[in-house]
Formats: structure tokens, sequence, C-alpha cells
């Protein structure tokens, strides 16, 4: 992880503790909940990750506003595009300035942190309940959105995982590729028999593709969890353990024997796409057009799921959220609900290569678009993620990129790594 990245997580984590504690003096506009909705003033103050920053991503999100602004139609809206890498930073920022959001969009793993501190309200004074959300959202981004059993987040897209194999190389290597592997004991053997070397010993094509070029943080969480064994359990860490172990030990067997240490392509795509390795780990859509990789490279991938006693599909997401301390909640949201527009999370999904989190996911237009976000699509039952962290989870998370990938290079004893991230954990 980036030391700018890591330092964030530290100020952020300092800043949310004073947060709980004072109401910050920055906010300008008055209250507006309680206003009907047709007199209600203002600026409604957006950070979200969800519209890439392109003119489609643009045009998507004005529609929203359109569709808020047939409600509040005196409100502006004032949006903040962040990406993942600079969310922390933004929130700690406006925390710090009393100047709060009004509708943040975070992913999987944030919820917890932020609900503890008071940042984000509690949906259920709109309805909104775990019970609710079971009926409209897709099951695997429930938990996430979730906290001391009420909802802080409702799910907009879900980024789900699965992983891919070249049916040639399969074929090249005498393997059958009707036969994947799916165990981490069977994927070693084969991704051994696939990757190539030059004649100096270099690897020119990988085995199979981690997707994680300087951080295992979230590759470890999932073959982990193909184990049957979660990351936490009830905010309880569950990786210090003889599974978690074995699971550190086998990435680390894994790492320059297969795949060389931080291999990337410069487009950051997943390298079984390019041909770059044999096997590995793909997000969840692929183009086969001829913009995209071509229909000659898809028909040569066939899809699977890991699975070394419990089938499982990585899926992470976009949940979108209401800032305890907005003075327009009730115009938050409604904006959510322009959010959650079906159409809405279609457009999403597909500007992200996700798929919407409304409960019929499987039949969405990005679902029946390519053969990948089919496949995810179909998986969402089998989906696990950091299931329920920790209420550090954010600095946990900077920790367990730095760690994994010392104990991965040899430069710590992988044990006392996972006893260390375990004791950091409570």
């Amino acid at each position: 992880m980036r030391r700018g990245a890591r330092s964030g997580l530290v100020v952020l984590a300092a800043i949310l503790g004073l947060a709980a504690s004072s109401c910050g003096n920055g906010v300008i506009d008055k209250s507006t909940d309680g206003v009907p909705p047709a007199e209600a003033t203002g600026t409604l103050r957006v950070l979200l990750p969800s519209f890439p920053p392109s003119t489609k991503g643009r045009e998507e999100f004005d529609k929203v506003v359109a569709d808020f602004q047939k409600t509040y139609p005196k409100m502006k809206v004032e949006p903040d595009f962040a990406t993942y890498n600079n969310l922390n930073e933004k929130m700690s920022t406006s925390i710090a300035a009393g100047i709060p959001y009004d509708v943040m969009v975070t992913g999987v793993g944030w919820i917890q942190p932020f609900a503890s501190k008071r940042i984000f309200a509690d949906l259920a004074a709109y309805g909104v309940t775990p019970e609710v959300i079971k009926e409209k959202s897709v099951a695997a981004l429930i938990e996430p959105a979730t906290y001391d059993g009420k909802l802080y987040g409702y799910p907009l897209v879900a980024d789900a995982r699965a992983v891919a194999l070249r049916k040639s190389a399969f074929r090249e290597a005498g393997l059958d590729p009707d036969k994947p592997p799916t165990s981490l004991a069977e994927i070693k053997a084969a991704a051994e028999k696939l990757t190539k070397r030059d004649e100096g010993g270099s690897i020119t094509r990988s085995g199979f593709d981690l997707a994680s070029a300087t951080g295992f943080r979230q590759s470890f969480t999932t073959f982990l969890a193909s184990t049957g064994t979660p990351l936490y359990v009830n905010g309880e860490p569950n990786f210090s353990n003889q599974q978690g172990l074995e699971t550190l030990e086998w990435i680390k067997s894994m790492i320059n024997n297969v795949q060389p240490y931080g291999q990337q392509n410069a487009a950051q795509q997943p390298l079984v796409l390019t041909g770059e390795a044999a096997m590995g780990i793909v997000g969840g859509a692929v183009d086969c057009s001829d913009k995209g990789i071509g229909q000659k490279n898809c028909d040569d991938l066939k899809f699977f799921r890991f699975d070394s006693g419990q089938e499982i599909e990585y899926v992470g997401g976009d949940l979108a959220s209401i800032g305890s301390r907005s003075r327009h909640k009730d115009a938050a949201w409604a904006f959510i609900q322009s959010l959650t527009v079906p159409t809405t999370l279609d457009a999403i999904a597909k500007l992200n290569k996700k798929l919407p989190a409304y409960k019929d996911a499987g039949n969405s237009p990005q679902a029946k678009s390519n053969p990948l976000s089919k496949f995810v699509a179909d998986g969402l039952v089998y989906a696990v993620n950091e299931n329920s962290p920790p209420t550090n989870w954010l600095e946990m998370r900077g920790n367990f990129d730095i760690q994994l990938t010392q104990a991965v290079l040899g430069q710590k004893d992988p044990a006392k790594v996972l006893a260390n991230l375990a004791g950091q954990s409570r």
C-alpha cells in the first residue's frame, strides 16, 4: 500500500474519533428536514465513486440529479466524484472541516467503522431495515451494509469476481479445460504446468494471476473463504489458525513460482484476458466485441469458482449512506431513491463492469450482456467477503496489505504475521 494511503487511514481514524464528539461548525445551509420538498432550498453534497470521470458517466449522473429534482426542484446537488483510492481522504477532510457530505457511497468493510462512530444515519427512519432490504437487494451485500442489527447502507451495485482459464493453454499443457482445478492444491499443480519461462528462467507467461500486484488482503480473504473459513465472525478475527496459515503459505508458494511479484499490465486488466496468464482471477464483466478482447479471445475462456471445501465467489460493492450530521437527511434519502431506480442501477453496473444490486440481478441487462457477467450473477448465491469486520477495519485494511506482503516475500514469519493481525483487529 502506498505511504500516502496508509497515512490517510491513520488520519481518518483520528478524525473519526474527533467527529464522534464534535459537531463541526462549517455547515452553512439551514436544515431542510421536515420542510415540504417543493420548498426546500440548499445544497446537497454527494460523495460517490460510482460514476467514472467520462462523458457517459457524467451524463448518467445528471439523469439521477434530474430525477431527484422532480421532488426537490429548488435544491442544488454538489457532486464529488471520488475513487476508492481517495475516498478516505475526502471523507476525512469533510469531517475535519465540519462540512459533512449528505450522501456518501462507500463499499464493503466501510459501514461498520463509520456507523460505530455515528457518521452514518440508521436508514430505519426511512423504513429500510435489514429485513426490508432482503426483499429488494442481493443477499451478498446485506450483512456488509449492517451494523449492530441496523442498516446503514443501501446496496447499489455488486462487484463480483470469478476465475478464468485459457482453454488453449490447458490443452497445450495436457490439462482438461472442461475439468478446471478449484481447490488451492489443484490450482497450484495446474499453474506450475501452465507457467512458461525463457531460457534464463524468467516467467514469460504466468500460470496463475492472483490479481494482487503488491497487496494480498483481498486475495487472502478469497482463498481463505474457499476453505470454509470467513475472515471475521461477529467482528472477531477468524484467520490466525491452521486454515489461515495454510492459505498464506499457499500464496507465498505461488509468488515468483507461477507469477512474478508485482505483475500487472499497463491497463491493470486481468492477465488471463490478454493471454499474459493461463489462468487467474477476473472481474465481473468481459467485452467480447472488437473494441474489447474480441470474440476469439472470449471463446478461449472458461469461468469457474474457487472450492477448497466451500464453493465461493468474492463479492464487494457500492453502498449508499446518509451522513448522520446532514442537515438535509430527507433530501439525502430522496437522492438515494433516485440512485436506486432500476434503470439507474443498470447504468452504474454497465459503467463499472459490475452487477446491479437489486434482487433479480441475474436477469439484469448487464448479466445478459456478456458471458462473464452472467456467470458471476449466477454465482451470487456463493458470495463471500470480509463478512463482519471490526470497527477498526479501515486501518486494518492497510495493515493486512503491508504485513501479508512481508510474509509472502519472506520478510516475516507467516504465523507471527497472522497472530499480529488478529491482535490488532481486537
